[in-house]
């Protein structure tokens, strides 16, 4: 076991894997910023084992994570606006999860980067740090937008019937 299998092992028990749970237990106003957090987070684990283990196509799963994490969390936010904007997320949560992926993004793939050296896996690393930053900024407001918005007491979602 080298150092980037440890990592990545220790990323997972320690940060995916709670926020996994988070995501699948508990109340909603939990569950959608633990699963922005559980897809970034998981991102990194893809990317530490595709250096810790020499297979570069282990980077594919992180950029699909990357690219769709947001995106489910964004379309949860669309699904459970209300159930959001009638108990909210504690903004301090979802500043220190926003901030968390902020700091561990470039604290994993900097030094990937740097093992990698330059070439077309550089870029590649470097495109899915910055997806997993903006997606979590993407994210992050979505959910402080459907706090303050919801979608409305008069009736279903736009594009949503009620049958």
């Amino acid at each position: 076991m080298n150092g980037w299998i440890a990592a990545a092992t220790a990323l997972l028990v320690c940060g995916a894997a709670p926020a996994a749970c988070g995501a699948a237990t508990g109340p909603v106003r939990r569950r959608v910023p633990a699963q922005n957090l559980a897809t970034t987070l998981l991102s990194l684990v893809f990317l530490l084992l595709a250096q810790g283990y020499g297979r570069p196509a282990y980077t594919d799963p992180a950029l699909v994570l990357s690219v769709l994490g947001p995106a489910g969390t964004l379309l949860a936010v669309r699904l459970l606006a209300d159930r959001l904007a009638d108990r909210p997320p504690r903004p301090r949560t979802l500043l220190a999860l926003t901030a968390l992926t902020y700091a561990a993004v470039p604290a994993v793939v900097l030094p990937l980067c740097a093992a990698t050296g330059p070439g077309r896996a550089l870029v590649k690393l470097l495109v899915i740090g910055v997806l997993l930053v903006l997606g979590s900024r993407v994210a992050a407001r979505a959910v402080t937008a459907a706090v303050t918005t919801g979608h409305g007491r008069t009736g279903p979602a736009e594009g949503m019937s009620d049958g």
